[in-house]
């Protein structure tokens, strides 16, 4: 079921008086990330009365910050963890077929400068097509030194670690992250689910030891409504801890911190430094991280880090040494290499990796990049972890605990496995000459019928794409539409200067009364801001 987009517009007056309604619903959700999006459309679809909350946007925190990989994980396979590469494998071939407008495959090229590194990685990337049987997306292939320049126009012929042999290609898929968490969370809108974004769950309800809801405050009026459930789920990410504490408070005791955050850092370039349609992959830097550059929408984009962070910050900022090291990589593969006076954006997100007990913190590269579920005694369930090529599968586990706890009726699985999300159909108009416009799918319609079709405000943005984020797509403020329903403030921060004015309009123009200009002013100040 995809739907149309004009059956679920998205009114903040029509979300919030619902919120009202004396009822208790079967499942409440805090946090509108990749991972609470995806059980709240499960949930859905299954036939369960849902509401999902998020104190800020939707994918406004990591979901919204990968590298925009559909990806089983070759690093994972060379760590032996052959279960998670072959569910995410799985799931990456099912989020191609259910979102093709957000979700296709992309090539990659591994360059080979020892004469051991083709058949040593090619070897490994041959059991990573096994694994796929036939969900692979193309055959890796070995490559001579001329076919991987061909595939690669701006590679060194010769750099520290020797002259270039060849190469190895192959496949997985690329996807816009926070389009397809306003895709998923539309999909869930159209199966009954109520999503409010802009509304923070303020505390957990208790009665008799058991969890039986959340206080919830929206942000944009300051109202307070206490939400009844039969079910409570902990999605907040790398925030999840203040929930799980909170809970344990309740009952007199303590709990310890099961996430360790690994700050994740991506450079912005123009795509003259990665010309062509193949991403480049170095499986071991100098200090053994894996390295991308990845084309992505017009630009190039490098990363990532993997670096411990201590603190929680909403707006992460990169640090020298992160920027440093992947300009210093790029340089060692690259002909022409960008430098700071290249980068066109920087942004950080922060990964909830769930640290085992004994883990000290002071590294993240060997901590499990698998999801884990817990269900306190009195009944909270909490999520963390994972990545967003196994959203559908989390979901799906997460649905299992809250059965096995007896807080939800079991209801066969299955349910997302085929379903495209809204937005998933061709449209039934010529579109390919319109910038942007085919990341909307069968919206496409919609979008080119509203005012301003016509009007490009920059970076392929134009006014009705403003106007339909609003009306269909929760978009609140000038940082909603230029960082996550368009990406301009990912892709080239000054652009997305240049053009917030304009857009602040048009968000007042449709009854927003603070679209919050200055703030994002500030916020593409970071973006462009290169740690000396």
């Amino acid at each position: 079921m995809t739907g149309n987009a004009a059956a679920f517009a998205t009114q903040r007056d029509e979300l919030t008086s619902r919120l009202d309604e004396p009822r208790t619903y079967d499942i409440a959700i805090i946090g509108g990330g990749a991972t609470g999006l995806g059980v709240a459309l499960d949930a859905a679809v299954r036939g369960f009365s849902v509401i999902l909350f998020d104190s800020h946007d939707f994918a406004k925190g990591t979901s919204s910050r990968a590298t925009k990989l559909v990806h089983g994980g070759v690093r994972y396979l060379a760590q032996g963890n052959i279960s998670l590469v072959r569910e995410a494998l799985h799931e990456r071939t099912t989020l191609l077929a259910n979102a093709p407008h957000l979700a296709q495959p992309l090539p990659f090229v591994m360059p080979s400068y020892r004469f051991w590194e083709a058949p040593f990685y090619g070897v490994g990337l041959k059991m990573y097509d096994a694994l796929a049987g036939k969900a692979g997306l193309g055959a890796t292939e070995f490559l001579s030194r001329d076919e991987t320049l061909a595939l690669l126009p701006n590679t060194r012929q010769q750099r520290p670690g020797g002259r270039l042999q060849g190469g190895v290609k192959y496949w997985d898929g690329q996807f816009d992250d926070a389009r397809l968490a306003l895709a998923l969370a539309r999909t869930a809108a159209v199966h009954g689910g109520l999503l409010v974004n802009y509304c923070s769950a303020t505390r957990l309800l208790h009665q008799n030891g058991k969890i039986i809801g959340v206080e919830v405050e929206d942000q944009e009026t300051g109202k307070s409504y206490d939400i009844k459930a039969k079910c409570v789920v902990n999605a907040t990410g790398v925030w999840v801890d203040q929930f799980r504490m909170e809970d344990a408070r309740s009952m007199g005791k303590a709990v310890q911190a099961m996430v360790a955050p690994s700050q994740g850092v991506h450079i912005v370039v123009d795509r003259e430094f990665l010309p062509g349609h193949h991403a480049l992959l170095v499986p071991k830097t100098g200090d053994g991280r894996v390295l991308f550059a990845v084309p992505w929408l017009g630009k190039t984009v490098l990363g990532t880090t993997d670096t411990p962070r201590g603190d929680l910050a909403r707006e992460p900022e990169a640090f020298r040494e992160e920027v440093d090291f992947i300009l210093g990589e790029c340089a060692n593969y690259l002909t022409r290499s960008p430098t700071r006076a290249d980068i066109k954006s920087i942004w950080v997100g922060l990964r909830p990796l769930v640290k085992p007990a004994d883990n000290g913190g002071d590294h993240t590269q060997g901590i499990s990049r698998e999801h884990t579920v817990l269900v306190s005694k009195t009944g909270l369930v909490t999520v963390t972890g994972g990545k967003w090529t196994t959203y559908r599968a989390m979901a799906e586990d997460v649905l299992n605990h809250c059965f096995q706890a007896s807080l939800l009726a079991a209801k066969p699985a299955g349910a997302t496995v085929r379903l495209p999300l809204v937005g998933s159909r061709v449209s039934t108009k010529k579109i390919s000459d319109e910038p942007g416009i085919h990341l909307y799918g069968s919206d496409a319609d919609t979008v080119l019928a509203l005012p301003g079709a016509d009007r490009q405000l920059g970076g392929g943005l134009t006014e009705a794409m403003v106007r339909f984020a609003v009306r269909f797509e929760y978009a609140r403020t000038v940082e909603d539409v230029l960082a996550r329903r368009s990406r301009l403030l990912f892709l080239d921060a000054a652009q997305a200067r240049q053009t917030a004015a304009v857009v602040a309009d048009i968000l007042q123009d449709e009854k927003i009364a603070d679209p919050g200009l200055t703030a994002f002013l500030t916020l593409c100040d970071q973006y462009l801001h290169i740690p000396p």
